[in-house]
């Protein structure tokens, strides 16, 4: 770890001082309420962080983190459980009682909405219920193609094995909806084309939100710039820049999981005019690899004496 990077985390450490204190001081003047804890369950990559930014919008609402990615398995009392190497192995047990009492250091109680967004949520979502009573969930899923070439710019993951990551994700929220009762339903491009309609489910949802400020600029995360902008669907140019071979081998892993991404009324994205799919340039390279194998084996073949034919 450089200098620089101690000075982050030094930095990070203070700041999370900060917040612990203040919410402590605040509860000297102010009482805690009946609070409902929302989950939002989202794959990386989704808009997650996004969501989050505009839900704590409303003033009746708590995030337990507030930088970053906002999510709260990067607070430093609970980062060496949730966010190690084994954090998506769904097989993994947490200590959840642990996990709450450092959370509730962060959530100002006084507030009657409590919000987390960690991504792997996705496959916890049980163990969850069991120790946050009172627990609610929006899950969000996005065209599977932005969210590959965010696993593979951010990750530097292979086209293969972000497709793979993708489908898996796509199967635990087709579980998630389709398992739990207190749990709302929308895309990322719904949040962002039609953004007033999703933030009035969110608060027909959960009337304590009240209101929601869908004007205001938000830093979330994403790879046109480190400033605030408004909600901006970004689908368009993230999948612009996959290469046709990265598209091949994409559509390759969705259409033999058709009926999944057909459950979310998503399609494999064409290929584009004139474009050659990547098995057909496999055979193609095959193809010539043999005919280079056949000229160097028989040279005189094609020559201009055609001896004794």
């Amino acid at each position: 770890m450089n200098n620089k990077q101690k000075g982050h985390n030094f930095k990070q450490l203070f700041y999370y001082m900060i917040v612990r204190k203040r919410i402590k001081l605040k509860y000297l003047f102010s009482n805690k309420v009946n609070n409902k804890f929302l989950f939002i369950l989202s794959p990386p990559y989704c808009g997650s962080t996004l969501l989050n930014s505009l839900i704590s919008t409303s003033k009746y609402v708590s995030s337990n983190n507030e930088i970053g990615t906002r999510e709260g398995q990067t607070l430093p009392e609970v980062r060496h459980i949730m966010f190690g190497k084994d954090r998506w192995n769904k097989d993994v047990e947490y200590s959840w009682d642990f996990i709450k009492k450092n959370w509730m250091k962060y959530w100002d109680q006084t507030k009657p909405i409590l919000l987390e967004k960690s991504t792997p949520n996705i496959i916890r979502v049980q163990s969850i219920k069991k120790t946050f009573q009172n627990s609610y969930f929006i899950c969000i899923v996005r065209n599977p193609y932005a969210q590959v070439e965010g696993i593979m710019r951010r990750n530097n993951a292979s086209a293969e094995y972000a497709a793979n990551f993708s489908i898996k994700c796509l199967e635990y929220q087709k579980y998630n909806i389709e398992t739990e009762k207190n749990l709302i339903f929308f895309t990322y491009e719904d949040l962002c084309d039609n953004t007033k309609q999703v933030a009035s489910e969110i608060i027909n949802f959960l009337p304590e939100i009240n209101k929601l400020n869908i004007h205001t600029l938000f830093k979330a995360h994403n790879f046109k710039t480190k400033n605030k902008m408004a909600i901006k669907n970004l689908n368009k140019e993230k999948i612009k820049k996959l290469s046709k071979k990265d598209l091949a081998i994409i559509n390759k892993i969705f259409q033999k999981n058709i009926e999944l991404l057909k459950y979310f009324k998503l399609e494999p994205e064409p290929l584009g005019p004139g474009s050659i799919s990547y098995p057909a340039f496999e055979e193609i390279i095959n193809s010539s690899l043999k005919s280079l194998y056949f000229l160097m084996t028989f040279p005189n073949f094609f020559s201009a004496d055609p001896g004794g034919l």
